[in-house]
């Protein structure tokens, strides 16, 4: 007889299927393989000692702070623990409980229905000479052809923006940020290049966008978020997807010390916000994207949290983007010029895409092509 340890097994019911197992138990054995970890805020204290036995019950566990027991304070914060069964049962004897309970049993029960999504890599054009990567910027033959070579190194997507959303870039007039992508949304259509690849405006000008989805376009990267209802109403016209992101103030204000009393619970409570309005004007949640917007009013720090928190964002229904391709988040954690930054970028993409993200924005396609394709077959 040998044993052998195993790290964490990612396909489990394909491993499952593997050992043989019965096909009815493999479902069930499935969801006893996945432990999972909820951080519970401002919880009633008597919810909090409910919660506890009835988790302590079915062989889960609730990690609580000293005192709850003789109810010193009115709430606490608390971390539930337990496999994905565990969760599934504890959160159908919730429904029947008061103190707040009821509704921590629906949330629960939200993020247990994710689904799950191919990954996807999408390109990077920019068409202006004021984006922070430099090898990022083409203008018209030269946008054309590093699309098509993109499209061979295996994009799924290709965003394309004609104005620079970096730390305190310029403004720029409409007129202006027309005439930048018109060229190139003119060769995509008259080669037909979106029958190859999809094509995104990143843009949050409703002429812009417009021209871009008669061009073939069916991608709308927003970052100010679906803040203009006029935005939303083009992608739901034009049947295409829109990504909003989260930014804190605008690219020329966004890095001045932003703040958070706890970013994940911002950024989650903008995007129920954002869904909410979004379904209202007619869009199905099928077709939104969530990006948390690394980079885009946050500190290192907040970067770092939502990256390693990123599978929390999934209880939406939404695909999640994550897009750091050489920011200076990398930099500061170890200094490293842009033309540098790639290792640091498949690292930060590979953890994010481990954590829940399905579409991967970045600057360098092939590497990431390679990376993934590797990282897939090691899971």
């Amino acid at each position: 007889m040998q044993i052998v340890q195993l790290n964490t097994i990612y396909e489990k019911k394909a491993f499952l299927k593997k050992l043989k197992v019965h096909g009815g138990g493999i479902s069930i054995m499935a969801k006893k393989m996945e432990l999972l970890y909820f951080y519970i805020k401002d919880l009633k204290t008597p919810a909090v000692n409910i919660l506890k036995q009835d988790a302590l019950s079915i062989g889960a566990e609730l990690a609580t702070p000293s005192g709850v027991i003789t109810c010193e304070n009115d709430i606490y914060d608390c971390l539930l623990v337990g496999t994905r069964k565990h969760i599934e049962i504890l959160s159908k004897k919730e429904l029947a409980q008061p103190f707040g309970l009821k509704t921590l049993a629906k949330e629960l029960q939200q993020f247990l229905k994710v689904k799950e999504y191919p990954l996807k890599i999408m390109g990077i054009i920019n068409a202006n000479d004021d984006s922070f990567f430099e090898g990022s910027r083409f203008k018209d033959g030269d946008a054309i052809k590093e699309i098509e070579s993109m499209i061979e190194q295996g994009a799924d997507i290709i965003d394309i923006g004609a104005v620079s959303s970096r730390p305190n870039a310029d403004e720029v007039l409409e007129e202006v940020e027309l005439e930048r992508i018109k060229p190139i949304c003119d060769a995509i259509k008259s080669k037909k290049l979106y029958e190859r690849v999809s094509f995104s405006i990143d843009s949050y000008t409703p002429s812009v966008i417009e021209y871009a989805l008669k061009s073939g376009f069916n991608f709308v990267n927003d970052i100010t978020g679906a803040s203009d209802d006029e935005v939303v109403e083009l992608a739901i016209k034009y049947g295409a997807k829109l990504c909003i992101m989260h930014m804190q103030g605008t690219p020329q204000t966004m890095q001045n010390n932003p703040y958070y009393d706890d970013v994940i619970v911002e950024v989650s409570n903008f995007f129920q916000e954002r869904i909410e309005r979004c379904e209202a004007l007619g869009m199905c949640k099928e077709d939104i994207i969530l990006d948390v917007g690394i980079g885009f009013g946050k500190s290192l720090e907040h970067n770092i949290t939502l990256i390693k928190n990123m599978v929390h964002f999934k209880k939406f229904g939404c695909e999640v983007l994550v897009g750091a391709s050489r920011k200076s988040m990398i930099d500061k954690i170890i200094p490293t010029p842009i033309h540098e930054r790639l290792a640091g970028t498949l690292t930060i993409h590979l953890k994010a895409v481990e954590n829940g993200a399905s579409i991967v924005r970045c600057h360098d396609v092939k590497e990431h092509r390679q990376t993934f394709k590797i990282f897939e077959a090691l899971r």
